[in-house]
């Protein structure tokens, strides 16, 4: 255990033998640092952690203070039991309908897809885009052409070796963002009218790409907390002729449920059994809150069924579109659609983000953002539990930047959106998560704008819409 998690465990004893109570004042950095004979860092670290479980708060040029109320946990929502039959997919009119709107800087984005760009270190990556240009060797420039840049396959490689998983940097190929490697990963292993397994709740980017390709949806039954019920699964993979399955272990979207280690691994074997290639959707990877990275399910494959795919778009260079897949078995097959289709990831955005990763500050701006997301994630949910409908199920992932609620039956989601839009609000109505549009009284909400002085006042709107859609109309208090 670190310092820093030491002392944070101290103050948790403290707070819950009420020897600290709600609403008192911690020491200050400079006193606890003094006093404990540690570093103001590890005093922040402290109580940063502390802030993001929520027993403690900041105050403006206050302090910290311990919560006058803690959030009492609410229910979760319930496991969906999808459909046993596979469909066709048709979602995009709706998703382009909806997602519209998050595209105006005047809406409150909780609908949206994407964290802030304020957290991330545009500005030091964008300094390192001319320099590493004209470093370039001429040569490079063919040589790194599909596949993509050599150390920057090599630094993703040694990243991949931090968490147990031996992959080389010829397996490695660098894609326009974590959706291109996903969609390659897709068209590798299945012809149109194949059928894929998906979550339920599911991405709908993944719902649009089985739309594009021609290809089947059937949907397994998904832990809002543990991810996917490999019970369901196994049934699926029985009932149905399966060529794929395009799971996301590791916060996943919408519901933010991380599987635990063990049942990834159990995941990739059953997986292996009947010969069904794993498309691991891995983009929030890195945005944990406790005190490991959770480990993606690539590391379990022995057979090489796993296609690995992340980028750095939600953790440090939105825009850039620099993704990878680690494909197994598949590499070759990936690389040759990768020539067929886009050629070449962007250079120049290979080289910043390479660069970037050469300095020490990359785990220090991980650091920092985790901090940043588990504390509004904290803030959401209180607003939730204080404005939201009685009976408001939600989430409470461990990391990610998406909350999901199940709200009571007789709100329309896709109705509650058009009443935010109305408001300058944007919210993701849960139609947009199944093939079948089945989640019509459920949302995603995004919290990962920190800073954004409308967010509470949009969730408190968002709340009073929804009561007003149970017949129960609440006064903006």
């Amino acid at each position: 255990m670190k310092r820093y998690e030491r002392y944070a465990q101290e103050i948790t004893a403290l707070i819950k033998a009420q020897t600290l109570r709600p609403g008192e004042r911690l020491p200050s950095v400079r006193q606890a640092s003094a006093s404990r004979k540690i570093s103001p860092s590890t005093v922040f670290e402290a109580y940063y952690l502390l802030e993001a479980r929520g027993l403690i708060q900041a105050k403006p040029r206050s302090g910290y203070y311990v919560s006058a109320q803690l959030v009492p946990a609410q229910a979760e929502p319930a496991t969906a039991l999808p459909g046993s039959q596979s469909t066709l997919v048709s979602i995009s009119d709706l998703v382009f309908e909806v997602l519209e709107s998050t595209r105006h800087l005047d809406v409150v984005p909780l609908g949206s897809a994407f964290p802030s760009p304020s957290l991330f270190p545009l500005d030091k990556l964008a300094r390192g885009l001319t320099p590493a240009m004209r470093k370039l060797e001429p040569d490079r420039m063919v040589e790194d052409l599909t596949i993509g840049n050599e150390r920057l396959r090599r630094q993703i490689g040694l990243r991949y070796a931090m968490h147990g998983a031996v992959v080389e940097a010829e397996e490695i190929v660098i894609t326009n963002g974590a959706m291109e490697a996903l969609n390659l990963c897709l068209q590798a292993v299945t012809q149109p009218g194949d059928v894929v397994a998906v979550e339920s709740p599911t991405f709908y980017s993944a719902l649009q790409a089985l739309e594009r390709l021609n290809l089947r949806a059937v949907e397994v039954a998904t832990h809002p907390r543990d991810g996917v019920d490999l019970d369901s699964l196994a049934q699926v993979l029985q009932r149905h002729p399966v060529k794929a399955c395009w799971f996301m272990p590791n916060f996943q979207n919408p519901l933010g449920s991380l599987m635990p280690d063990r049942r990834k691994q159990a995941l990739v074997e059953l997986l292996a059994r009947h010969g069904v290639p794993l498309i691991e959707d891995d983009v929030y990877g890195e945005l944990y809150f406790g005190l490991e990275r959770p480990l993606p399910a690539k590391v379990h494959d022995r057979q090489g069924l796993v296609m690995h795919c992340s980028s750095f778009s939600k953790c440090l260079a939105p825009g850039y579109r620099v993704g990878w897949v680690a494909a197994g078995r598949f590499a070759q097959t990936v690389q040759r659609l990768k020539l067929m289709t886009t050629l070449s990831t962007a250079i120049p955005s290979q080289l910043a983000i390479s660069d970037y990763l050469q300095g020490s500050g990359y785990e220090r701006h991980l650091r920092q953002l985790r901090q940043v997301l588990a504390s509004q994630q904290a803030r959401a949910l209180d607003l939730i539990a204080r404005h939201f409908p009685e009976g408001t199920r939600v989430t409470r992932p461990e990391g990610g930047y998406f909350l999901w609620l199940e709200l009571p039956p007789q709100v329309d989601a896709l109705q509650l959106h058009r009443r935010a839009l109305a408001q300058r609000i944007s919210i993701a109505p849960g139609h947009l998560f199944s093939a079948d549009r089945r989640f019509r009284h459920c949302l995603r909400l995004n919290y990962g704008y920190p800073g954004d002085a409308r967010l509470d006042d949009a969730l408190k709107t968002v709340g009073q819409l929804a009561h007003g859609l149970c017949g129960n109309p609440q006064s903006a208090a």
